[in-house]
């Protein structure tokens, strides 16, 4: 199945889940779910297949078991392109329109490696460039940050800012009309190069020690 784009009622989905997140709402309208959103994703998995080592397009349950909030469904659906462990591009729809990104996350082990690697000084300095690039280029800058700067690291480092994330990634927004149709998939090849020189610094300088 062709990749074209998503349908104005993958994004009318989410919007009513916000509100109707229960199961009886889910079931009556799980058709809906699987022509508008699950179907395209899968087309879009496949078109991703060249640039990764495996595509997951994740569940749209929640794992509620050490949740205070309770609400079984995702009120977004994302998709992740791997080019190493924890690292490579993604893609994710909610009612607002869909996020396309890349970079790295995962657990202690892989925060232990970013900070060692950005505290060097030629892989630290090197993806300070190519943060910079993508800043210039319109992406903005995600992953968990500390408040301060980490335990051991002095606050005076001159990459502190990239020392307090815990993992990084970089993603531009696109909203409904620009995601409705076939040309969304050259907004995401778009941004699989524009992202490509991060994801091969995590998996030069993160994935390997992990």
């Amino acid at each position: 199945m062709p990749f074209d784009g998503f349908p104005a009622d993958a994004f009318a989905f989410y919007r009513e889940l916000e509100t109707h997140n229960e199961k009886p709402w889910w079931e009556a309208n799980k058709p809906r779910y699987e022509a508008a959103v699950k179907a395209p994703f899968e087309a879009l998995a496949e078109e991703l297949e060249p640039v990764a080592n495996r595509v997951k397009v994740y569940r749209p349950y929640r794992d509620v078991r050490f949740s205070h909030d309770k609400t079984p469904y995702k009120t977004r659906q994302g998709m992740f392109a791997q080019r190493a462990e924890g690292v490579g591009w993604f893609l994710n729809l909610d009612a607002e329109g869909v996020w396309l990104g890349g970079g790295f996350f995962g657990d202690a082990s892989l925060t232990k490696a970013y900070r060692a690697a950005v505290e060097a000084a030629a892989p630290g300095t090197s993806l300070e460039r190519i943060v910079g690039d993508l800043q210039e280029a319109g992406y903005e800058l995600g992953g968990e940050q500390l408040k301060t700067a980490p335990r051991g690291v002095d606050r005076d480092h001159p990459r502190i800012e990239l020392l307090r994330y815990k993992w990084l990634t970089a993603r531009r927004h696109l909203a409904p009309e620009a995601a409705g149709g076939p040309e969304l998939l050259d907004a995401l090849f778009d941004a699989v190069e524009d992202l490509r020189p991060l994801v091969a610094w995590g998996a030069e300088h993160v994935a390997p020690a992990r």
